[in-house]
């Protein structure tokens, strides 16, 4: 990747985005756009397409965007896929009007089909049905991924896709709305730790496997893949490992210092069973993550305690 170029991150006040952002900064990138736009914006063509055509950016990051966990996505289907339709097509239309060189798309694992053999492989994507509970928001994804594809034939554009494993870190979505498992049960041991609570609930039977990458190894494998990769199929981006909900739970519980019970709740959906991708692909290329889950977790928990991540009213609500 080449460090003068100028560089675009859509929406980079969010997890990935500002890690991807830190990272280039890191590595001596002086030409980073200032994003004015903000991920609501990113849904009007015309805004979309005037900035684009101010800026030139040559380089852009298209990642993050609108989600959320289980029940956001059972709640907001509709505004989940909308969104996340609206931004893939006007970003990437954008880019290739304005001559950007180069755009990395960043996907969801919960585009592969819900029983897919694991580790997914790219080339099961399509062969089965989705996972009922977040359906809309994975359609969305898959069409940005495919639209990426189309671009690469239709006008040799050199805009690859890449499918993460569930991202996590300072910086995090902690809200009781939209938050991620690891986000979720973080925030709930917290909270009931502090209001010296004897248990926590947990969506599920706890049996689902998930595989968690740290968000700064998630932006230094965009980056990586920026320098090294142009292919047409996407690539997953994963750590080689999975975990239950279940032990996921227990090493929160550890991390935040919780001694209380954990109370897991069956009437509530688990998701998809399993969730490990095949990474081989980037790891043949010569990435390897840095961060052990312990570790991230570690750092996530101090920043949201030290950090004030949790809102000063939601925060004052438990005290």
């Amino acid at each position: 990747m080449d460090l003068q170029a100028s560089v675009y991150i859509a929406d980079h006040h969010g997890l990935i985005g500002s890690s991807v952002h830190n990272t280039l900064i890191q590595l001596g990138c002086e030409k980073i756009i200032s994003d004015p736009l903000g991920w609501v914006a990113l849904r009007d063509f015309n805004r979309v397409d005037g900035f684009f055509s101010r800026v030139r950016p040559e380089v852009v990051f298209l990642i993050g965007g609108v989600s959320g966990g289980i029940g956001a996505n059972q709640k907001r289907p509709a505004d989940l896929m909308l969104d996340n339709l609206l931004v893939n097509c006007h970003v990437i239309e954008s880019a290739r009007r304005h001559g950007t060189r180069k755009l990395l798309y960043l996907a969801s694992s919960c585009i592969y089909p819900k029983l897919v053999e694991q580790p997914m492989r790219v080339e099961t994507l399509m062969s089965g049905g989705l996972e009922p509970t977040n359906e809309s928001y994975a359609i969305a994804k898959l069409a940005g991924l495919y639209l990426c594809r189309a671009y690469q034939q239709q006008f040799q554009a050199k805009f690859i896709a890449a499918i993460p494993a569930n991202v996590f870190g300072p910086g995090d979505d902690f809200s009781l709305e939209d938050s991620h498992v690891i986000a979720a049960l973080m925030r709930r041991m917290y909270e009931a730790k502090i209001s010296r609570q004897s248990e926590v609930v947990i969506w599920g039977s706890g049996l689902p496997r998930r595989e968690f990458i740290f968000a700064d190894d998630m932006a230094d494998a965009c980056v990586f893949l920026m320098e090294h990769y142009d292919g047409a199929d996407p690539v997953n981006i994963g750590v080689g490992a999975d975990w239950s909900i279940r032990e996921l739970a227990e090493i929160i519980a550890e991390v935040v210092g919780f001694a209380g019970n954990l109370v897991f709740d069956r009437s509530k959906p688990d998701g998809m069973p399993a969730k490990l991708l095949d990474s081989s692909l980037l790891q043949k290329m010569g990435w390897r993550p840095k961060t052990s889950l312990k570790d991230g977790l570690i750092r996530t928990y101090q920043w949201l305690v030290h950090e004030g991540a949790i809102r000063k009213r939601d925060a004052s609500a438990i005290l």
